[in-house]
């Protein structure tokens, strides 16, 4: 039986046995959730001091190859996830898109930011516009990483894909990421958090996990800060209060 842990300031906390999470198969106990709170205030604290100044290290060329390289990481190693997600009920088709599809979220954004964005942080959104009628000054629009930290919400349905296809995006554009998986199948997405660790790809910081609630972590974010949601009007209704 499996104890979940929560990934969080780069090492894993976790060791007391929370809510029960079962097999759709058989309605076994598949894992524990963990019982000890999580330090929302030290996850943040991570995320700005370590992870965006490691990711601002890399330029857009750089992040797209760490993409590319995680996602040949995680191919190579998807029966072990394969394994753990038929106890969510899915069968290996099922599997493929959340699984596999996952890792070919990560090859397309890769493949966006190796042909389509420059070396550097910045991107030059159009040319230069005159400003008034003189033409004696001139403006243009660029694009640069915001400097906070991107909290993703996940549903259950897609406990590895979901994952992904919020951290890719982000992670291209060099903002630190917390993901929260959907708790009843939140074993997977935890499988695949260990495997992207153990790979290595990553810098430090640009990837935590919460395991269970977000407790006051919403309360904590500032106006760079961004928040991604996927799942029910429940859910988002609860968040919300």
């Amino acid at each position: 039986m499996l104890q979940l842990q929560s990934y969080i300031g780069g090492r894993w906390l976790g060791q007391q046995a929370g809510t029960a999470l079962h097999s759709a198969v058989n309605g076994r106990t598949v894992a524990h959730t963990h019982a000890e709170a999580i330090d929302f205030a030290e996850a943040l604290h991570h995320a700005r001091t370590v992870g965006l100044p490691n990711m601002l290290k890399l330029d857009f060329q750089q992040r797209a190859e760490r993409l590319k390289a995680l996602a040949k990481f995680l191919n190579e190693h998807k029966e072990q996830l394969y394994a753990v997600s038929a106890h969510t009920g899915a069968t290996r088709a099922d599997g493929w898109i959340d699984i596999e599809g996952g890792s070919g979220t990560l090859f397309a954004y890769a493949g966006v930011g190796g042909n389509e964005l420059p070396s550097g942080n910045l991107v030059h959104e159009g040319p230069a516009f005159s400003l008034g009628k003189t033409n004696q000054f001139a403006g243009s629009h660029i694009l640069v990483p915001r400097g906070g930290v991107a909290v993703h919400i996940n549903a259950f349905n897609f406990p590895i894909w979901g994952l992904l296809e919020k951290f890719a995006p982000s992670f291209l554009a060099g903002m630190p990421c917390i993901g929260k998986p959907a708790t009843s199948t939140s074993y997977l997405t935890e499988a695949a958090v260990r495997l992207i660790v153990q790979s290595g790809i990553l810098p430090e910081g640009a990837l935590q996990l919460m395991v269970g609630g977000t407790g006051d972590l919403l309360d904590r974010l500032g106006p760079q800060d961004v928040v991604t949601f996927t799942g029910s009007a429940d859910t988002a209704a609860r968040l919300r209060v």
